[in-house]
């Protein structure tokens, strides 16, 4: 890459072409599939474009190490959404069969929690962690702030964080 300030949509060009092959092999051995590798090849290169959109990505001089940290991180997003998704079958598959969702409103709950779960990847760490105990576990704000071994008015901060990626979400869906 050149070593001027950041990347270019050439530049976003060049990486693919010099180094799209090696990624998506990378991928298919860590992932032990072709379709799971190539979506994540693909999603790691879209978003090295949008940041290159944005003039967030600085001219790389090691190509190879920045696709890896993307896409190892495109992997986690991967593998948390299917841990999510079996979560949600799973208590499918503890309702009595009147209360089951049919196949379209399973279909919109599963894309609302990938946006969910979008929207809270995008949170700091223990505020995505604080807000989960809170929603998922039921705890109050003490017992995470003694778990996270920080204050109650940080978790308290933290929350607000998370009802506002949720508020963002509901308002995207309504319009």
């Amino acid at each position: 890459m050149l070593a001027r300030g950041s990347l270019l949509e050439q530049d976003v060009h060049n990486l693919y072409s010099d180094h799209h092959g090696w990624l998506y092999g990378w991928l298919r051995k860590k992932l032990g599939n072709s379709f799971d590798a190539a979506d994540i090849a693909h999603d790691t290169f879209m978003r090295v474009w949008v940041g290159c959109q944005a003039d967030a990505i600085p001219a790389l001089r090691e190509p190879r190490a920045y696709l890896t940290t993307v896409a190892r991180r495109l992997v986690v997003n991967h593998y948390e959404r299917q841990s999510l998704e079996r979560a949600y079958q799973a208590s499918l598959a503890l309702l009595p069969q009147a209360l089951v969702p049919s196949v379209e409103e399973r279909a919109i709950l599963l894309e609302t929690l990938h946006e969910l779960d979008a929207l809270l990847d995008e949170l700091p760490a223990k505020a995505r962690t604080a807000f989960l105990m809170s929603q998922l576990e039921g705890l109050a704000y003490e017992d995470i702030a003694a778990q996270l071994q920080v204050s109650v008015r940080t978790v308290t901060r933290y929350m607000a964080q998370g009802f506002r990626q949720c508020l963002h979400l509901m308002l995207t869906q309504q319009a």
